[in-house]
């Protein structure tokens, strides 16, 4: 009788298309999930930046938004020698390489639109009017307007 200890050619080639099927079913719904996290990351660093614009303008005399982001003059980090009231610890940036916040201000009706370009077009919160962020590749932004 004749012991077997190995597998078959046809065993391996079976098992290596099962494989990657299932990588196949699996790798675009695992895509969608990261661009579903850095859209949620985008949405929570634009509420963040807000929470930061109310407080800042809530100081000024009279009333103001920073005019740039990240907003120069501001106090952002106690850790660049800021002696003065501290808005945010560290100013967030997009979390995909390339890609950044837009951000438009207008002190004399005391206004700002803030926007970032979304990934997952699918997403409810997004919109198709990115007139701040400009033309976005998915065509959907998540915009920010002063409360």
């Amino acid at each position: 009788m004749k012991n077997k200890l190995a597998f078959t050619l046809i065993e391996l080639l079976v098992v290596i298309a099962i494989i990657g099927t299932l990588s196949a079913l699996f790798l675009p719904n695992f895509m969608a999930a990261r661009e579903r996290a850095r859209d949620t990351q985008r949405k929570s660093d634009l509420k963040q930046i807000q929470k930061a614009f109310e407080l800042y303008k809530q100081d000024q005399t009279p009333p103001s938004f920073p005019a740039t982001l990240p907003a120069e003059n501001v106090c952002w980090s106690s850790l660049a020698g800021c002696t003065g009231n501290i808005y945010m610890n560290r100013f967030p940036t997009d979390p995909s390489p390339n890609k950044q916040y837009y951000y438009d201000v207008d002190n004399s009706t005391l206004t700002y639109t803030m926007c970032a370009c979304a990934e997952n077009s699918a997403d409810p919160d997004s919109t198709n009017d990115c007139g701040v962020c400009g033309s976005c590749s998915s065509g959907k932004c998540y915009t920010v307007i002063q409360p």
